[in-house]
């Protein structure tokens, strides 16, 4: 679970505050202490320390100041307050996309990228080097009994059938929120009317609403959660605690995210934001049929069910004000049921 620190937290970074919200910091100290590379970043520390820790034993000398936010908080401070990061990397591709477009990255020709497949890089300023699906977090004790369902209608079903066993136990994205929330909201409901029946049924069953995935899996391993929706597989297979719940990548169809950086035009080191970029590429492998650093649960998945969200202009469609805005208001009705 990420170690928070109070939102409203005022951070000094490069002698500049900021006001948008951290939820954990780590400073990598090199062996001189300089030069400093400042990430920003939705994964937490413990999800990315491996790639930070093998960068560094290329660059002993590098100090890498990791500041871990939300996807929508990373976005406020490339976007809004233009703080000096040297990259950025998210789970929300539509928003890491928005900042490319809207002339906040920074052009790369990264010779790591040229074994990337074309659905991996967008405009040589987006670059996708992870897949991770979304999918269901089911407790084991909370099911006992149960059939595990495998896909959205008989999750559906089983809620409809037994709602005072899963009142207040049902958890999924607060997409008001969670930015990745939000594309997966988008992006299952482009795919299917199911999304959108589940969320009714999921909304007459009080549910729990979190900003991330981490803690949706704590509270599966607590006890507090039966199910949590469209939780990434990948933070649940690193969880110490797997034996107590079971990861379901949906048979209908299970949205599969990259994550992704990028080098934010506010970036004061951006020699060294490539040499980090260049060599997490150069760590992934990818062609078209083996794919980047994959989580399990992908690798065993029937690849006719996996629905990769794509990486490109088409993502900025759900950012637009005015469908944005009915989106949310179709999903508070639903999900927010009285």
């Amino acid at each position: 679970m990420r170690a928070f620190i109070i939102s409203t937290i005022m951070l000094i970074i490069s002698g500049s505050a900021h006001a948008f919200d951290v939820e954990d910091r780590k400073v990598f100290k090199g062996h001189d202490g300089e030069p400093v590379l400042r990430i920003i970043s939705t994964a937490d520390i413990s999800y990315f320390a491996p790639m930070i820790n093998s960068f560094r034993a290329t660059r002993p000398d590098v100090t890498i100041d990791y500041t871990v936010a939300s996807s929508t908080q990373v976005m406020q401070a490339i976007y809004e307050e233009k703080q000096p990061f040297d990259l950025a990397i998210s789970s929300a591709m539509d928003l890491q996309i928005k900042l490319a477009n809207d002339g906040y990255a920074r052009k790369h020709t990264s010779y790591s990228a040229q074994d990337l497949p074309n659905w991996a890089v967008w405009n040589d300023m987006v670059f996708a080097f992870t897949q991770e699906p979304a999918g269901f977090v089911i407790s084991n004790k909370l099911f006992e009994g149960y059939a595990i369902p495998k896909n959205r209608q008989e999750l559906i079903n089983t809620l409809r059938q037994n709602p005072k066993k899963f009142e207040g136990r049902v958890g999924t994205y607060d997409i008001r929120k969670s930015g990745a929330g939000y594309l997966f909201a988008t992006q299952d409901a482009r795919a299917s009317d199911t999304y959108w029946r589940l969320t009714e049924v999921m909304g007459t069953l009080d549910p729990r609403l979190y900003c991330c995935a981490s803690d949706m899996i704590a509270d599966v391993v607590d006890g507090t959660l039966a199910i949590a929706y469209n939780v990434l597989a990948s933070y649940a297979e690193q969880s110490p605690y797997i034996d107590a719940f079971t990861i379901v990548l949906p048979s209908d169809f299970s949205t599969v995210m990259l994550r992704t950086m990028l080098i934010p035009s506010t970036s004061k080191n951006p020699e060294l934001a490539t040499s980090f970029l260049n060599f997490a590429l150069s760590q992934t492998h990818p062609t078209e049929t083996s794919t980047m650093l994959q989580t399990k649960s992908l690798r065993q998945a029937k690849q006719s069910t996996l629905t990769r969200i794509s990486l490109g202009p088409g993502l900025l469609v759900y950012l637009d004000y005015f469908k944005k805005k009915h989106f949310m208001e179709e999903w508070e009705n639903a999900i927010l049921q009285e």
